[in-house]
């Protein structure tokens, strides 16, 4: 009984698909991204070029990020050097002006190189969802050899267009060795 019920609590992650070659995967990939589905990814033990064109993946936002927050950073360096040097507490030293952004240049560098850096820290790991503690694909058998020497794709449960026997259909057609289901556990 309870073994019963611990097998009906499981639920869909997924369909994993596996192939045998990086030219299968790419192909695979290009009517995946055709067919609509917007939640999937590919898995391959090496780079592979042309995966972006292949998966429609568009570029990303990381730079404006990062940006923002150096603009940020040098605008906060200036103005706070600004304020504490020539208007809160003007101090005057051998006839020098009270600001000079000559003087200021080594501050401004370190303000503005430091908040670009957090900012893209922070930002990768916001846009990639981390930290992910667990993912359902590393507790199945067959996708441990995407390490090694076999590539593959997953779509997800969560994604608009899944439909459970469509999708399972539509995978089957991709001339994959395997399709399996993914559950979380």
């Amino acid at each position: 009984m309870n073994r019963e019920m611990s097998v009906e609590e499981k639920t869909l992650y997924g369909f994993l698909v596996e192939f045998e070659s990086a030219e299968s995967l790419r192909e695979a990939c290009a009517k995946v991204r055709d067919a609509g589905y917007t939640k999937w990814d590919a898995h391959s033990p090496l780079p592979l070029h042309g995966m972006d064109e292949a998966m429609g993946i568009r570029p990303t936002i990381l730079p404006y990020f990062v940006l923002i927050a150096g603009l940020a950073g040098l605008g906060g360096a200036i103005l706070l050097q600004w304020w504490t040097n020539a208007h809160d507490y003007p101090f005057m030293i051998s006839g020098k002006p009270f600001f000079s952004l000559p003087a200021n240049i080594p501050i401004v560098f370190e303000l503005t190189v430091l908040l670009s850096a957090i900012a893209a820290v922070v930002s990768i790991f916001a846009l990639n969802g981390l930290p992910q503690w667990n993912h359902p694909l590393f507790s199945h058998e067959r996708f441990q050899r995407a390490t090694t020497d076999r590539f593959f794709i997953v779509v997800e449960a969560d994604d608009p267009q899944f439909d459970r026997e469509k999708t399972q259909t539509f995978l089957n057609a991709l001339g994959g060795a395997a399709v399996d289901a993914v559950e979380v556990r």
